[in-house]
């Protein structure tokens, strides 16, 4: 299937995909602040430079869209062209993903990571739900957590 674009549309439009102060990211951390956690954003000193960090609580939260980061939902799909371009690029996230979550993780801190998926689509659980799960989480969080559409 051919591009429904021409390559520099699409190229303008690639480059404005954001990696940090996605849409799904401000949404979250906003509501987290209007909850009175207080955090800093993409701690550089932290592996994978995580997009929201709780030192109070020692813990990390990551806000991945479920193309970027190949996520098992309804959401990604694989792309129909360049195939190969996208397998490593995604593949590879994942690889970087895994090996940031051991180094925090070794490091000892609690890692929640909350897919696209949960606050957008058809499974979605809603923004007010994801919140309240990171908030409980945030207060008496003692093990890793994975918040994600409905299956």
């Amino acid at each position: 299937m051919t591009d429904v674009v021409d390559k520099k549309t699409r190229s303008r439009m690639m480059a404005g995909i954001r990696g940090k102060n996605t849409k799904p990211e401000l949404l979250i951390r906003k509501a987290l602040f209007r909850k009175g956690f207080r955090y800093k954003l993409h701690d550089k000193s932290l592996p994978g430079k995580p997009d929201l960090v709780f030192p109070k609580y020692n813990a990390v939260i990551f806000i991945h869209g479920c193309f970027w980061h190949g996520h098992d939902c309804h959401l990604f799909k694989w792309p129909s062209t360049r195939k190969e371009f996208w397998e490593n690029k995604i593949n590879r996230n994942k690889e970087v993903d895994a090996r940031n979550y051991k180094a925090l993780k070794d490091d000892g801190w609690l890692i929640l990571t909350i897919w696209e998926c949960a606050i957008k689509g058809k499974n979605k659980i809603g923004l007010v739900e994801a919140v309240d799960q990171a908030a409980g989480w945030l207060k008496c969080g003692t093990r890793d957590k994975v918040i994600r559409a409905k299956s």
